[in-house]
């Protein structure tokens, strides 16, 4: 353990809403160690609220593969900041958390500066991309895994690693409380939410569609209506400036969880959100936008049979998934209708999201991770 006579100072790096927001309650347990402990990095509001001393906000230019090479200068010249910071200042540890793309760049800039690294959120190379194994050795002295099966496929490739529990479900109660029964729903009196993302270019490519497979909904189900929630006031105004004539919502600043606990049914871009969806067992189907041209390139490299993280744990189609979609919204309208018309199937649905994410909330990861961080401070 460290010497508490002793000042540290950690470098930590998150690009994106989620990263931000696990780094900072990692950030929140340190700092009930007992331990002085300085936070430098790079990341965003809530890790500068928590106490990080940002070297630059990276978290509002998070942006998507398809969409990144417009950001290829700007991250270039951060990853070179930071390297020189990392060369010229005392850290004793380097934490990275999530976007490997990114991430790998200042993990090698540690490596080099002799500074040991942790990597919290372990890269998805189980699903594709598996031969960057070797880079993450080469980078990576800790890796901290959140989904239960990682451990075991990272382990036999050499990795230092341990499961650590799931950061976004630290602060959810999991019981079968939240079991969703629906003996007396009706489709036509259906409340749905409307989950684009947090990211502008999620909401750039999943926000209209989202609406327009509302509207064909409404048209069928007239007493249907429709919530939609934003990480923050920011997104809020992005979602209210490109609502499309005719839809109507209410709008929520929040959490994901929250909206999904009061409602009947979700649609949800794919990513970490669909894990807080799950627990609050909340039936829903599942989107994701591509390029079709990068898609036809590299969507062969996925491994998966399944590309939703939902059904990628339940071993099957748990719930539609429509990645990516391209074009046509029908066959998500359609997969949505049936589901609010088959009131045992939404009942079936949502107790098994409940018995599917249980297992991810029995540890908390960021009193897990900063143990780990502790452990390995000189």
């Amino acid at each position: 353990m460290p010497d508490k006579n002793k000042k540290y100072r950690i470098f930590i790096s998150a690009a994106e809403p989620s990263a931000d927001a696990h780094c900072a309650g990692l950030i929140a347990a340190l700092q009930k160690s007992g331990y002085d402990i300085e936070f430098v990095g790079v990341g965003g509001p809530k890790m500068a609220e928590a106490g990080c001393r940002l070297l630059e906000a990276t978290v509002s230019e998070a942006v998507m593969i398809y969409k990144a090479f417009s950001h290829v200068v700007r991250y270039y010249k951060l990853i070179k900041r930071v390297t020189y910071f990392l060369k010229g200042n005392k850290v004793d540890l380097v934490i990275v958390c999530d976007s490997p793309a990114f991430n790998f760049h200042i993990a090698k800039a540690a490596k080099k500066a002799g500074i040991k690294t942790v990597f919290y959120v372990a890269p998805q190379l189980w699903a594709w991309g598996g031969w960057r194994i070797h880079k993450l050795r080469k980078c990576c002295d800790k890796l901290c895994c959140i989904l239960p099966f990682e451990q075991d496929w990272f382990s036999q490739r050499g990795m230092d690693v341990v499961f650590v529990g799931n950061p976004l479900l630290d602060e959810l109660q999991i019981d079968s409380a939240h079991h969703k029964i629906y003996a007396d729903f009706t489709a036509n009196n259906a409340i749905i939410a409307l989950m684009p993302g947090s990211r502008n270019t999620e909401i750039d490519s999943l926000w209209e569609p989202m609406q327009q497979i509302a509207l064909r909904l409404k048209d069928k189900y007239s007493a249907a209506s429709f919530v939609t929630v934003a990480v923050d006031a920011e997104r809020e105004q992005l979602l209210r400036k490109t609502q499309v004539p005719g839809f109507e919502c209410q709008y929520t600043i929040g959490s994901v969880s929250d909206t999904a606990n009061t409602v009947d049914f979700a649609i949800v871009a794919s990513g970490s959100a669909t894990l807080e969806v799950t627990a609050a067992g909340c039936p829903m189907v599942i989107m994701y936008q591509s390029s079709k041209i990068i898609w036809h390139l590299l969507g062969w490299l996925i491994k998966t049979k399944y590309l939703s993280l939902v059904n990628i744990l339940a071993g099957k189609e748990l719930v539609p998934e429509f990645m990516p979609y391209f074009s046509s919204i029908e066959p998500i309208a359609e997969s949505i209708g049936r589901l609010l018309e088959d009131r045992d199937k939404l009942t079936q649905i949502s107790g098994e999201l409940i018995k599917l994410v249980e297992p991810l909330a029995e540890k908390k990861a960021r009193q897990e991770v900063a143990g780990i961080v502790l452990e390995m401070l000189p």
